[in-house]
């Protein structure tokens, strides 16, 4: 979760593809440790969703900018 906006803008599509999945994957087990009230730091939970939130704006900005996908 080091990798700011910039450095994600600079990864491929593949790597980006990647780190959602590594992002999704780790935001599932911090909820499931919340479950389990074995989780100590509860905004790790904010921090994994804006991650998310990052890649997956990356990713959307690339597909308009191929004209891919139609801007509302």
């Amino acid at each position: 979760m080091s990798k700011n906006i910039d450095e994600l803008k600079e990864l491929t599509d593949q790597e980006l593809g990647e780190e959602l999945k590594k992002a999704k994957e780790e935001l599932f087990q911090v909820k499931f440790q919340l479950a389990l009230k074995q989780l100590e730091n509860t905004a790790k939970i904010g921090q994994l969703r804006h991650r998310i939130a990052q890649i997956q704006t990356v990713k959307q900005q690339r597909l308009l900018s191929k004209g891919e996908v139609k801007s509302a």
